[in-house]
């Protein structure tokens, strides 16, 4: 009897060490699924001496701006956007006058937000992008 007593006991430490080592893999197991998926370095952290973002050389062309920055929209008309190749989709717009055209594309209508969220374009880019569609739009 003293035998089957130590036998169970033997058993029922076994069960408790592995339901401890099963626990400890979930525990972990849930800690990787939940962890961040990166970092935030915010300027004046220890951590943004390393990120230095790169300003353009000089004014970026009409089309380095539409590669950049337009072309997600006015290739294929987001929401209504003229797109490039299409003089159909200019004609009303150049009807308002080239003025109206560049203050809409720096100050945004409709769906179109300010600059196309190109936030670093000057408004000389802008206008060289609108420049560069109405070229190849004819």
């Amino acid at each position: 009897m003293k035998n089957i007593v130590s036998l169970l006991g033997a058993a029922g430490l076994g069960l408790v060490l592995v339901a401890a080592a099963y626990a400890a893999d979930r525990t972990e197991s849930l800690k990787e699924r939940i962890k961040p998926s990166g970092e935030l370095c915010m300027a004046g952290d220890d951590c943004a001496g390393a990120v230095v973002a790169a300003a353009p050389a000089g004014p970026r062309s009409g089309a380095q701006v539409y590669d950049t920055s337009c072309t997600t929209c006015h290739a294929v008309g987001v929401s209504g956007a003229p797109k490039l190749g299409a003089p159909e989709d200019w004609t009303a717009r150049l009807d308002k006058g080239l003025d109206t055209l560049y203050a809409n594309a720096i100050n945004g209508i409709n769906a179109m937000p300010a600059k196309g969220l190109c936030m670093d374009c000057s408004d000389d880019e802008i206008k060289a992008s609108v420049d560069y569609m109405l070229e190849n739009s004819k």
